[in-house]
């Protein structure tokens, strides 16, 4: 059972709850708070048992009293403008296409702190940059018709008006905004070129990734390839890839490119190396007249090897085509010059 006191939130463990994990119980008593905000809430010591932090994993016995001492729903989140430069590749009354770096988040998200959910986004960007945008977002997404990944750069459409957002919208829906991408791979692709038509869902079981595997919540996702480069290194094969989206499912390129064996560069979550390993001087470190001298060059990117490079469409208002493009950032290209350099003959 539960009870309110004070603003404190007390639960008593029934014995049927016996064994279960203190995260877990606390969840499962709370209406409407995610596992990972209970989590949160206890590494901040504002679970007690009996008195006492514990652990996440503690498992409980039955028979305790729980006591909550935070608040588990987090405040409404609400965009503030905030100044941080913006590469603005094409503004109007009615619009603006900009340049994101990686590392930026689009709008606010997660975060154990207030600043840390909602600072340094890009919606705080455009917000103090042209002062108005429109409405249909809402407060937490003024003006964003679509998003980025927070560790892909590259050009953004942005809305300033609410009949300018509604236009833009249904043409990202029915697929009449042409969206290329510049991407490096692991690995020697097959092909020259090729199209990947696989449905895209949540992961039932990691919840933050998105899988290609048959799910009824499955949604159609068509990618379209082709190689630019390719790369054959001391550090392993690599291709640099361009690719067209006719759909703009959650990590589609990521999820597409790994499910035919070729994962974006730098993308750790769907099965790119945290850092590349010079595999000569790793070869070399084996035997054993060299390995105490050994010390293999590293490679690390920090960001995945994924750039929205080029956007063509129709302006929403005056019909007018738009051809937009975004030159690879200079991390993107100091790192295929590191590699370059490191060609094997």
């Amino acid at each position: 059972m539960s009870s309110v006191l004070n603003e404190v939130r007390v639960l008593d463990v029934s014995p049927e709850s016996r064994g279960q994990r203190l995260d877990h119980y606390v969840a499962t008593q709370l209406d409407g708070v995610s596992r990972s905000r209970v989590q949160m809430l206890i590494d901040q010591g504002d679970v007690l048992v009996s008195g006492k932090p514990e652990k996440a994993s503690t498992k409980l016995r039955g028979g305790e009293r729980i006591t909550i001492t935070g608040e588990p729903h987090l405040a409404p989140l609400k965009a503030t403008a905030e100044d941080i430069p913006l590469d603005v590749v094409y503004e109007d009354k009615d619009m603006a296409v900009v340049n994101k770096p990686a590392g930026m988040m689009v709008h606010a998200g997660a975060g154990p702190s207030d600043d840390e959910r909602s600072r340094g986004t890009l919606v705080n960007a455009l917000l103090f940059r042209f002062k108005k945008l429109s409405s249909t977002g809402g407060d937490l997404r003024p003006g964003i018709v679509h998003r980025l990944d927070k560790n892909t750069s590259g050009l953004i459409v942005v809305a300033k008006n609410d009949k300018a957002h509604l236009a833009l919208g249904e043409m990202f829906s029915s697929r009449n905004i042409k969206k290329t991408y510049i991407a490096l791979v692991q690995g020697a692709v097959e092909r020259e070129r090729g199209t990947i038509n696989a449905s895209v869902s949540r992961d039932p079981v990691h919840r933050t990734r998105m899988t290609t595997q048959p799910s009824d919540n499955a949604r159609t996702a068509v990618s379209h390839w082709e190689v630019v480069k390719r790369f054959a290194t001391r550090f392993g094969k690599f291709t640099l890839v361009r690719v067209r989206i006719e759909t703009g499912r959650t990590h589609q390129i990521r999820v597409h490119m790994a499910s035919i064996g070729h994962p974006v560069v730098g993308d750790t979550v769907y099965g790119g190396p945290g850092h590349l390993t010079d595999q000569v001087a790793s070869q070399a470190a084996q035997s054993k007249s060299a390995r105490r001298n050994a010390n293999p060059e590293r490679l690390r990117l920090g960001r995945n090897f994924l750039h929205a490079a080029k956007l063509e469409f129709l302006h929403p208002t005056t019909q007018k085509p738009l051809e937009l493009e975004a030159p690879l950032p200079a991390e993107l290209t100091d790192f295929l010059t590191r590699l370059e350099g490191a060609t094997v003959k």
